[in-house]
């Protein structure tokens, strides 16, 4: 049996804001970003309404280390200590000794980050499968191509199903609720490339895959078209935050005038709860942040 489910994680209660994909094949379950450790409860559920347990699973395949994707990883290899997790390698210290990318979430989020993201554990380097792209796993009778994917985080992969044509490209082409054609950037410090970014979205659309896999949040049917909407919003919007930031009075007040705007852009495509969620699942202050970061590297490095 080949099949490939889609498991909602239900972050803070909300339906449609982080999927893991389940891949079943012959035997072999591995997870595609499980999510982060608030979610744990919701992924156990989500794997018992398919007849499994955690102790089923056999490897988790990891797009990039950012806490709503692969914050769960630890405390999932200590309840299945035979679980095999495939990461790139600049990802991998992180997993081991999760200690600085915890300082940095906590920056970000210093009221809110385990209600968030709940507890992040590490993960023993011999359960690690260092990943540089270009590899092929085998999984159960799957062929799953791995490709060095960065733009929104320089750890970045996506993951190709040679057998069913889905491409699991985490957050490498942004955020589209399923049920929605609407896309947007996710855009998060510290290390968004725009420059970068274009050369991954050449390297899936070269491989054709049929449809992507996002983590936010689902299915995408028509590849060519979703990452062409999504790079010209991408580079729309770094547009629209160095323009900000040129004329803003304050940090604050280029986050705020940069939220505003984005916001009533998605808002003239969605209805409000929408909107809303979209919002939410992205994180548009992230969005800001990262974008301002990259924009300033870039004109210090022009200097």
């Amino acid at each position: 049996m080949n099949t490939i489910v889609t498991l909602d994680n239900l972050w803070m209660g909300r339906p449609r804001s982080i999927a893991a994909a389940l891949l079943e094949s012959e035997g072999h379950r591995a997870v595609v970003d499980p999510g982060p450790g608030s979610t744990l409860d919701a992924f156990r559920q989500q794997l018992r309404a398919h007849g499994i347990g955690v102790g089923d699973l056999g490897a988790i395949l990891l797009t990039h280390i950012h806490l709503d994707h692969a914050g769960a990883t630890g405390a999932l290899v200590r309840e299945n200590p035979r679980l095999v997790v495939y990461v790139h390698k600049n990802g991998a210290p992180h997993m081991i000794d999760p200690s600085k990318l915890l300082a940095s979430a906590q920056r970000l989020w210093p009221n809110d980050l385990q209600r968030l993201f709940g507890e992040t554990l590490p993960v023993p380097v011999e359960n690690l499968r260092i990943l540089e792209g270009g590899e092929t796993l085998s999984l159960g009778s799957r062929q799953v191509e791995v490709v060095y994917t960065p733009g929104h985080a320089s750890h970045h992969v996506s993951y190709f199903d040679k057998m069913e044509g889905v491409a699991f490209v985490g957050d490498t082409t942004g955020v589209r609720i399923e049920g929605n054609s609407f896309v947007m950037p996710a855009t998060p410090p510290p290390d968004i490339d725009l420059g970068i970014w274009d050369k991954s979205f050449a390297a899936i659309l070269e491989r054709k895959p049929a449809r992507l896999f996002l983590t936010h949040f689902g299915y995408s049917d028509n590849p060519s078209e979703h990452i062409s909407l999504f790079r010209e919003r991408l580079h729309s919007w770094a547009a629209l935050a160095e323009e900000i930031l040129h004329t803003a009075a304050s940090d604050s007040a280029a986050m705020d005038s940069f939220m505003s705007a984005t916001h009533a852009e998605i808002s003239q495509h969605l209805p409000t709860g929408e909107a809303d969620h979209y919002a939410f699942s992205a994180g548009l202050n992230l969005s800001f942040l990262g974008l301002a970061r990259y924009l300033r590297k870039r004109a210090a490095a022009a200097t």
